[in-house]
């Protein structure tokens, strides 16, 4: 047969197909996903350039790992229509097959409730597919019971492949996960479909093509639902797959398996480092705000034990003693549907980051329902707190450009008087360990859950005169400039990696590039 020639790869959605251009292999590092439609083109020469993906630190290693990918991966010598407009093109000796005739699909009826006078098993839920792309001895199973006929239908094999089959957001909708061994007694949980792979199918390839562009987008756009959407198990068993020979599949899936692995090591490598840089940025802030810039400044005991010394004219006050408001907001009545395109914003926990507001995601309330809560609205200077979850302690000045803001109830106003000291001091001071160690430390009254208003005002500063406060905050801005920087560029560099291991499986299970050699190599 003549060779087809073959056209760009994209890891973005296929023609007709929309989707994201990254599924499960990015999600799980991150919460934030891209918007439906971005392309990205398929080139190992942009997505591994130095410049790029270096970000800081980089070693002799990555460069070898990185030029290796970039120089490694040839098409197939020949290609053929595969019939399906978003698959395009596949390898002349591969199949397009429905997933019926691969595998029988379940979708389970064993949810968390423990029933008398059932077996007692494991469950793999929901989260473990989502956040494991194998399923293996070492996740933290639920226990719950089952039926006989429920454990005969759902106990998990070696090779079985387990898949989300409904989600708050279709963009979570074919997350799989291959089982790694046999579980006898850990049942398939509710909420996911049981894959059994039949003789021509391997488990472990048939998962990383659940994950890949283009076959798991089709299941993205097969899932009904307005505030929840779902598959059916008929959907399920009517996707299209790419299919070469079983050796074949098995080779795939093993040449994945090692250089996605050489990738998540690198991404931790980076992590770890993020990790050390925003260690220095705390302790850079710590010791400017209970030190001082002066290291030659006369010391005296703050009478704080945890505090230690302080400059000689600097004093101790609480919170309270420095503020003219603390307090929070509400949501409104209706939730999110009481949110407009455009607006006052309304800040809420995930726009407030040490360093800034970050207003992406920001929500807007219109003028009547911003006059609804008047006495929560926010203005230039102001430090906000986030106050309960996740983010407990989380803070930042409240630069608004002069835009209109008010807050929901996660996060707290602390309104300094701006004659006598200075907002971003106030911020910085939040950060710093003394402070967050006062707002996780549970012998202090303080929960790890929420801040009440009283136990924001009870917290201990060091204060220094208003000027001295400023050049403080100059300083600091200057040097977590820098940091931030680096840190910045360190997420840019995982994020290309992220998209490569995206476009890597999906490149390797459409058969856009030929990696058999590379398999036994």
């Amino acid at each position: 047969m003549a060779t087809t020639p073959l056209p760009s790869f994209t890891t973005g959605p296929g023609m007709d197909c929309p989707g994201k251009s990254s599924r499960k292999s990015t999600r799980r590092f991150s919460e934030e996903t891209e918007p439906p439609g971005r392309m990205t083109v398929f080139t190992f020469s942009e997505t591994t350039d130095p410049a790029i993906v270096a970000g800081v630190g980089r070693t002799r290693q990555e460069q070898v790992d990185m030029a290796t990918l970039n120089a490694k991966y040839q098409p197939y010598p020949a290609y053929k229509s595969s019939g399906i407009e978003w698959l395009g093109d596949i390898p002349a000796h591969w199949e397009v097959r429905r997933l019926k005739t691969l595998a029988t699909v379940q979708l389970s009826n064993v949810d968390k409730k423990s029933e008398e006078g059932q077996a007692v098993v494991g469950l793999c839920n929901y989260v473990d597919v989502y956040y494991n792309e194998r399923i293996r001895s070492d996740v933290d199973f639920m226990v719950a019971t089952a039926s006989e006929d429920q454990i005969r239908r759902f106990s998990l094999h070696k090779g079985d492949v387990l898949v989300t089959k409904d989600s708050e957001s279709w963009t979570d909708i074919a997350v799989s996960a291959v089982v790694s061994e046999n579980f006898p007694d850990v049942l398939c949980g509710y909420h996911l479909a049981h894959i059994r792979p039949g003789g021509h199918c391997d488990g472990a390839f048939l998962s990383r093509a659940f994950s890949a562009t283009g076959p798991g987008n089709q299941y993205e756009t097969a899932a009904n639902g307005i505030t929840r959407f779902g598959l059916t198990g008929d959907a399920i068993r009517e996707g299209v797959f790419p299919v070469p020979p079983l050796k074949e599949q098995r080779a795939i899936a093993d040449f994945l398996d090692r250089e996605t692995a050489r990738i998540d090591a690198l991404v931790a490598k980076k992590e770890r480092l993020i990790e050390l840089l925003q260690e220095k940025r705390t302790a850079l802030i710590t010791r400017a705000v209970t030190r001082g810039l002066d290291p030659d400044v006369p010391m005296k005991d703050s009478g704080v034990e945890w505090l230690g010394e302080i400059p000689a004219h600097w004093e101790v006050k609480r919170l309270k003693h420095l503020v003219g408001k603390v307090g929070s907001g509400k949501t409104p009545k209706g939730g999110a549907e009481r949110y407009v395109d455009d607006g006052v914003m309304l800040l809420r926990s995930q726009n407030v980051h040490f360093g800034g507001l970050r207003l992406t995601d920001v929500a807007y309330i219109d003028g009547d329902t911003d006059d609804e809560m008047a006495g929560s609205r926010v203005l230039e200077g102001d430090v906000l707190l986030n106050i309960t979850g996740a983010s407990l302690g989380r803070s930042c000045v409240a630069k608004l450009s002069g835009k209109d803001a008010n807050v929901n109830q996660h996060v707290c106003i602390i309104r300094p008087n701006q004659q006598q000291d200075e907002p971003k001091f106030l911020a910085y001071s939040i950060e710093s360990r003394p402070l967050q160690d006062q707002i996780f430390n549970n012998e202090n009254g303080v929960s790890r859950d929420a801040l009440n208003f009283e136990q924001i005002g009870d917290l201990v500063f060091a204060r220094p005169s208003k000027n001295e406060q400023q050049a403080i905050a100059a300083s600091l801005e200057r040097e977590t400039a820098k940091l931030d920087s680096l840190v910045a560029k360190i997420r840019e560099a995982i994020e290309r990696l992220r998209e490569l291991r995206s476009a890597l499986i999906s490149a390797a299970v459409t058969g856009r590039i030929d990696v058999r050699e590379e398999a036994e190599a």
